[in-house]
């Protein structure tokens, strides 16, 4: 079974990796994501659903981690993600169905702290 905090934990480690090789880009990447996730005319907590959401869509286990992590620290409720996999499933299709129920696996993982 999948560890969605070991996959956190395993994707920072490989970013600080990546960004001893190019840290221009990775850094331009993170000042996009700090500037498109700010609270503004969308909470960031409907920002980190709709990521959480494209994440399941894309079939990207690390996003699913770190977005499902970060919707429950903005305050998102287990209710509201399963609506937010529920977006998801319809448009992703089957791909979808998967990756949705691994992201309520995670949300219950994050939950269990």
């Amino acid at each position: 079974m999948k560890s969605y905090k070991e996959i956190n934990k395993d994707q920072n480690a490989f970013a600080r990796e990546y960004r001893k090789s190019s840290p221009e880009i990775l850094d331009g990447f993170m000042a996009m994501h700090k500037a498109a996730m700010e609270e503004g005319a969308l909470a960031v907590k409907v920002k980190e659903m709709m990521a959480l959401s494209i994440g399941i869509a894309s079939r990207c286990d690390g996003c699913i981690a770190s977005h499902a992590k970060a919707a429950l620290r903005a305050g998102a409720t287990r209710e509201e993600l399963i609506e937010t996999i529920n977006v998801a499933l319809m448009m992703g299709g089957g791909p979808a169905v998967i990756y949705g129920t691994q992201a309520l696996a995670a949300v219950d993982e994050f939950l269990a702290d």
